[in-house]
């Protein structure tokens, strides 16, 4: 039996309602099966596109094998390429981020244009054809202010996630405003035991009193069947709507995405210690005035956000082996926000700093637990960890569906 035929096995045995089998979280076969079936083939949230300011503007990341540039051309369209020199294959960016008219790779000094073009090499010798060795360009989609890449040679729809995403993020103003800090950690755990623990609150007050100070522990925001119910939620939604602000609790057939507005705890407007604003300035000024929670977007596999009046958080998970993740924060105001004038640094930051550090002692004791052969899977609280449910269910719903097309899958990858 081989690891496709074992892990399928292993999904469609699973005890419902119970977290995985150990394999799942620490076995390198599984993780390389995660990687090609879900990393290489999905819509992955890669940055804003307000990081990059001008025609030149790049950055870089990697997903699993696959160093990626992003980057801003001369038409001011954003566009991703494959950061591989098609000379013999080095880097062609190899900062993190930056400024350049064009990519020359620091091998041979191969030359490429914002658009992907070679435009100049030296001595290839009669009968090189330029047009030929481009960089391989990676499917790119911007949509209120954030940018998503797939590597698949033909990705999935974008169109349903656009359609559903637009109303509620085209009044924040995401698309002009600047990034003013960004923490990478690395959580020495899988990347699922990163997400599963995202999508609870049951562990939130023994862990997190910097976030419960002003994010509600209510398992009404992570249990998908129950928001409909929840009397504080619907009247959010009924002011937010009355004032133009979509609200409503919005999740696609698959389980993949969802959005939705959430109330603060008691008078608070931002994720601060005394739960007033970080910024004095509203983060867009078409936004209404008004205290209207904070606009959650989920979409597996790679980011969870916190969108609030004054500021917004993002974060992108990143899969860096079978039990390590990385995960990358952004925090976000008005582009014309001053420091030291708005807002402070360390008051903006503060909570999220502190939380994403006590997260990342929860998956890694998580993790060591889970290594032990005395693990076996246990039950999830249908009352607080509904979300982490919805989850685990759309990951086995999907490996299961993905693994039914065998070794052909393989060949979706750029």
């Amino acid at each position: 039996m081989n690891a496709w035929e074992q892990v399928r096995q292993r999904l469609q045995g699973r005890r419902q309602g119970f977290s995985l089998d150990r394999s799942f979280y620490t076995d390198p076969d599984v993780f390389q099966l995660d990687m090609e079936l879900i990393w290489y083939r999905q819509w992955l949230f890669a940055g804003h596109d307000c990081e990059l300011t001008r025609p030149g503007s790049f950055f870089t990341m990697k997903i699993g094998d696959h160093p990626l540039i992003i980057l801003r051309d001369r038409q001011g369209v954003i566009r991703a390429f494959h950061n591989s020199c098609r000379h013999r294959g080095s880097l062609v960016c190899t900062a993190e981020k930056g400024m350049s008219a064009r990519l020359v790779c620091p091998y041979h000094q191969w030359t490429y244009d914002l658009d992907g073009a070679l435009v100049f090499v030296r001595q290839m010798g009669e009968g090189f054809d330029a047009s030929q060795f481009g960089l391989k360009p990676v499917a790119c989609e911007t949509i209120g202010g954030y940018i998503f890449i797939c590597l698949a040679k033909e990705p999935p729809d974008f169109a349903a996630f656009r359609a559903v995403m637009d109303p509620y993020f085209a009044p924040l103003g995401l698309t002009d405003a600047k990034v003013v800090h960004e923490s990478t950690i690395v959580e020495k755990g899988n990347w699922k035991l990163v997400w599963e623990n995202n999508r609870e609150c049951y562990h939130c007050s023994g862990s997190h009193p910097e976030l419960c100070k002003t994010f509600p522990e209510t398992p009404t925001f992570t249990d998908l069947k129950a928001v409909e119910n929840d009397p504080e939620l619907g009247d959010l939604w009924a002011r937010s709507e009355a004032s133009g602000l979509p609200a409503r609790y919005r999740v696609d057939a698959d389980g993949q995405f969802r959005l939705m507005r959430v109330p603060l705890v008691g008078d608070a407007v931002s994720y601060t210690m005394s739960g007033k604003p970080a910024v004095r300035r509203k983060l867009s000024d078409e936004a209404p005035d008004g205290h209207f929670g904070a606009l959650l977007l989920y979409h597996y596999p790679t980011t969870w956000n916190h969108v609030l009046g004054d500021h917004a958080i993002t974060f992108r998970v990143t899969p860096l082996s079978a039990t390590e993740t990385e995960v990358t924060t952004k925090w976000l105001v008005h582009r014309d926000a001053v420091e030291g004038v708005d807002y402070r640094l360390d008051n903006l930051i503060h909570v999220w700093t502190e939380t994403n550090d006590q997260d990342r002692r929860v998956v890694e004791d998580n993790a060591q637990g889970i290594a032990s052969p005395a693990y076996e899977p246990g039950p999830y609280s249908p009352i607080h960890e509904g979300g982490v449910i919805q989850f685990v269910d759309w990951y086995a719903s999907f490996m299961d569906r993905a693994l039914k097309d065998g070794d052909a899958v393989l060949s979706s990858v750029v």
